[in-house]
């Protein structure tokens, strides 16, 4: 590399653009040399030098900002802020594993929306072979649920998971949700809602006497989410009235 370079030639030969060049001049972390009588810049082996050392560093992640001086630091000025710099990194590096996990969480669990016990009687479901429509119809309910009365939640709950251990409500469960996609014709759907009706009078609820601290969240959880409802389900809600 023999004489002097323009701005193009440097690039290459640091492998970076001419636009960083430029980048670089405007931080204060490379010398602009004056236009020669063609009105060019011309650059020196020392620029080259300086420039492949700036790009060395910036690549390596240490801030443009803490760059300017190191490039002249001592090696034991250089290696007590290659140390802080890495300790910046590793707590970046932390912060984003952190960040990846909440959204391993969020992919996979539904334990950031709802609370420890909503979260295993959900799984329970699933083991079930409840229909995933229908673990997120309940989710969501839990959810609106948890917000409006977080007292209340938890011992419907508590009376849910244990219903749970009932085989005859079990099996109704599951019926119910096959349901939602039957005829509301379905010569099955009598003979479901008069079972459900039967069950319900054995079976006294000990939570479903309280009153509802939020009424208008109980309605809009059963009335506004999409899948709510489908015909099948709104000809058993009127047979079982009946």
């Amino acid at each position: 590399m023999s004489g002097m370079l323009t701005i193009g030639q440097l690039a290459d030969y640091a492998g970076v653009t001419i636009k960083a060049i430029r980048h670089y001049h405007e931080r204060g972390l490379l010398a602009e040399p004056d236009r020669d009588s063609s009105g060019y810049r011309r650059y020196t082996a020392k620029d080259a030098v300086d420039l492949v050392k700036i790009r060395t560093l910036a690549h390596a992640g240490v801030p443009l900002a803490r760059i300017k001086d190191l490039l002249d630091a001592d090696p034991d000025t250089l290696t007590a802020a290659i140390a802080e710099i890495d300790h910046t990194l590793q707590d970046r590096i932390a912060q984003l594993q952190r960040t990846r996990d909440q959204l391993a969480q969020l992919r996979g669990d539904d334990r950031l929306f709802v609370s420890p016990e909503v979260a295993d009687y959900l799984e329970d479901l699933r083991e079930l072979g409840v229909s995933e429509r229908a673990i997120h119809l309940e989710r969501d309910g839990w959810i609106l649920m948890q917000t409006a009365s977080p007292e209340d939640s938890s011992l419907w709950i508590a009376e849910k998971r244990e219903l749970m251990t009932d085989p005859e409500f079990r099996a109704l469960y599951l019926e119910h949700d096959a349901a939602y996609d039957w005829s509301p014709d379905d010569p099955r759907l009598p003979a479901l809602a008069a079972r459900t009706r039967n069950w319900f009078t054995n079976h006294h609820s000990r939570t479903e006497t309280r009153p509802v601290h939020n009424p208008t969240i109980a309605r809009l959880a059963a009335q506004s989410q999409p899948g709510a409802s489908s015909p099948a389900w709104d000809r058993l809600a009127q047979l079982m009235k009946s």
